[in-house]
């Protein structure tokens, strides 16, 4: 089993978090990753993205030219990343912002309302943990319980942030 996925956004979307929360869940599961990030100079507002390779083998190559899921947290990210899903894949979006377009015909589409749902949790920040809540839900490559430990361990010192985050990440897995 391999299965390479790349999560896009700006710069600020947390983008970075979502792919760096999977690779060490999927450490702490026993499995091998890599965890390959890409972002702009600019860095808040500008591109980011990140490939995370899971495997039960080795990984010879962090980088995905036909991944098997894309995270889309906005429109830029969409166009640049949906022709590079490979066919029988799947492709998240953030349906707050982002309108599919010319959706192919050989990929699931999958929109989770991110953003509206973490606005209604009163931490718009969030939008991504309830987008790798949704996404580990769908894929099953890590199990929810992991993803939480990992972000306790991650957040330890900010008791405040793990439990909206916790919160965030139960909404988006709640929703499938």
């Amino acid at each position: 089993m391999l299965i390479k996925t790349i999560f896009a956004g700006f710069g600020g979307q947390g983008v970075l978090s979502m792919g760096l929360n999977l690779a060490e869940a999927a450490m702490l599961e026993g499995k091998n990753v890599t965890f390959l990030p890409s972002y702009g100079v600019e860095v808040r507002g500008g591109t980011a993205n990140c490939t995370v390779a899971v495997s039960d083998e080795e990984i010879a190559s962090p980088v995905a030219s036909a991944p098997e899921f894309v995270v889309a947290m906005n429109q830029p990210s969409l166009v640049r990343f949906q022709n590079q899903v490979q066919s029988g894949g799947v492709l998240f979006y953030n349906a707050s912002l982002v309108n599919p377009q010319n959706p192919r015909g050989d990929i699931e589409l999958v929109g989770v309302p991110a953003g509206e749902i973490a606005e209604k949790l009163d931490s718009p920040k969030s939008a991504n943990m309830v987008m790798l809540g949704a996404f580990a839900r769908k894929t099953n490559i890590v199990s929810m319980d992991t993803v939480a430990e990992v972000l306790s361990t991650i957040l330890k010192n900010k008791a405040k942030l793990v439990s909206i985050n916790k919160k965030a990440l139960k909404a988006g897995y709640d929703l499938f």
